[in-house]
Order: structure tokens, then sequence, then C-alpha cells
């Protein structure tokens, strides 16, 4: 079933496996995105605010920043989401391009599994909805591609749907080597004093210095296309809204590039668990350690995973994130 454009999005118990919804609308990514996702979560990967050492590096046009991208198509793919009550887990993200400034990007969004949770006295119903997301440019080049597991309530709490997908195995994908035909990362490490991937083994970590609060959340939500409930509406959230789980990812990145300065871009995501909520004004505190490394012709790919804790106040820190992705160093 390809569904259409509606005025609120489904519930659990109103979909299908294989439903493909297509509605969200086009994103056109600009100079005003970016200035906007940029003050937002403060970002210092170098090629997305150096636009000449964009050109320099990658022969192409303002480099848009991979965060906002993803940012973009996971609010796309709120068109199914519009009910959710928490994310549990992205996989297998991988750009097959990096868009620069300009570009508009699209999203269909397919449903792959479906499991209905345990219900319990007390608790209304709910369900898992597992979904592939695939975005493309305005001439249908691939962008990206991934997964993620949204929980979602019933529309009709009565109703058994007898879903039972095993959804462990979803998304657990070897990512496609990075789209770098042309870059010239010599240029990269000539340009950007510091450590490069040669400088960095694997099991370093950083406890990366200061925290950072959450701030503008349902800003970066409407920024984005992002027209989840939780994240604008205290109601539909239970009382207080969510932060919306890309924010986290952000404001973690952002801590990341505080440790390792010279990242190049990030290409792909092996996955990232939402350990626990995140709420506007936490301050949120990251861990980073390098995995594993493999060599490119220049630099290399940094295999990173990132955990980061929230405190809200004086109260003890609390995990919310556990992130595994790629990076590209020179």
């Amino acid at each position: 079933m390809i569904w259409p454009d509606k005025s609120e999005g489904p519930c659990f118990d109103e979909l299908s496996v294989g439903d493909r919804f297509t509605g969200a609308p086009g994103v056109t990514l600009t100079d005003g995105h970016a200035a906007a996702h940029q003050a937002v979560l403060g970002d210092r990967l170098r090629l997305p605010l150096d636009h000449a050492l964009a050109a320099e590096v990658t022969g192409a046009g303002p480099l848009a920043h991979p965060a906002l991208v993803w940012d973009t198509a996971i609010g796309q793919s709120t068109v199914v989401t519009q009910h959710v009550r928490a994310n549990l887990f992205y996989r297998g993200l991988a750009f097959r391009r990096f868009p620069v400034l300009g570009d508009t990007l699209r999203t269909v969004t397919e449903v792959v599994g479906l499991r209905e949770n345990t219900r319990r006295p007390g608790r209304a119903p709910t369900g898992l909805a597992a979904l592939r997301i695939t975005t493309v440019d305005q001439h249908d080049r691939p962008v990206l591609d991934f997964w993620r597991c949204a929980m979602l309530p019933l529309r009709d709490p009565d109703r058994k749907t007898g879903h039972r997908d095993d959804l462990t195995g979803l998304g657990v994908t070897t990512p496609p080597a990075p789209p770098l035909d042309g870059w010239d990362l010599a240029a990269f490490r000539d340009r950007a004093p510091g450590e490069h991937f040669a400088d960095l083994p694997v099991g370093r970590t950083w406890r990366v210095a200061g925290a950072d609060v959450v701030s503008s959340a349902p800003e970066l939500a409407r920024l984005t296309a992002n027209i989840a409930m939780a994240h604008h509406d205290e109601v539909s959230a239970g009382g207080r809204r969510l932060v919306y789980g890309g924010h986290t990812i952000g404001v973690a990145l952002a801590q990341v590039c505080r440790a390792i300065p010279n990242i190049v871009t990030v290409t792909s995501w092996d996955g990232c668990d939402h350990t626990g909520p995140v709420h506007e004004g936490d301050s949120l505190t990251s861990t980073v350690e390098v995995t594993a490394r493999d060599p490119l012709a220049t630099g290399g790919l940094l295999h990173l995973r990132t955990t980061v804790e929230a405190r809200a106040g004086t109260a003890d820190p609390r995990p919310v994130l556990d992130w595994r992705f790629t990076v590209v160093t020179a």
C-alpha cells in the first residue's frame, strides 16, 4: 500500500509490512538551513564551515553538513511516526553521495517489520515499527539508506494485531565504500594542522571536557520537517516533550569533533541506540573511542563509538546514547 498525504499519521495497528510513504515534501538545503542547524548544534566539522576548503578537497560546491542531511531525511520519515512514543535504534545508515547546498532531498519510508509489544496492565498498548528510509536528490541519485525502529501506540487498544516479526537482524549490513571519488584528502591534511589518521590508534579514548546544554529542541525539529508530536506537544509526549534523537546525536558529533578536530566527514553508522530519553535543558557529555581503522590510499576510515550521558541539574548522569559510526580522516 502506498499512503497518500494525511493530516495525521498512522498508528501501529494501521500499518502493514510493505506500506510505502511518499508524501513528505522535498527539502532544498540552503545557507539558511545550514546556519540554523549549526547554531543549534555548534558543530566544528571543517568542510561544511569552510566553503573554500570544501571546494579544494571535494571539487564541488558548498558541502552540506552530514547531520543536516540525515536530520532532514529522518524528519521526512516522520510522516509514518507522527505518533511516536520513542525511537529505539538507527542501523545501517550509509551515504551514497554527499549533497551540497542547493540540492533537494526526497525520501521514501517503507515498513519492513512489525512487532507488537507485550501488554502490561495500566499501560496503553504499543508496537515496534521497523522502517527502511531511502533518500535521493533532485536527479534521483541515491543519498542515504538506513533503518530506524519506532515505538507507536495502537489506535484501537482492544485490537490484537498478531505482529511478531523478528527485528534483530534488520539493518545489520556491511556499509558500502565511502563516495570519495575526486576528493583530495592530501589537500585536507595539508590545510588542517594537528592529528590525522596516522596519529589515531585503536583504543584511543577521550572523555570530552565540558557538557553541552540541549536547547532549541522544537526549533530543530521544525527546521528538519520533523512532525513527530512528542517533540512539539508536551501532552502528546505524556507531560514533557521529548528531544528528537537526532538532536542528541548532533550534540554528540559536535563533541566528537572537539576530540578529533580533523574529521573530514561521517560516512556511515553501524548502529545507534537511544538508551534513555533526553529533555530540553539536559546537559550532555560524551566519551569517544577509536574501535577500528581501515587505511585508504590517503588517510583512512576510523570506526568510532561514542556513549553519551545526560544530566538534569544536580541529578546523577544517566546514559542516553550509544552510537557506533565511521568517519573519514586524511
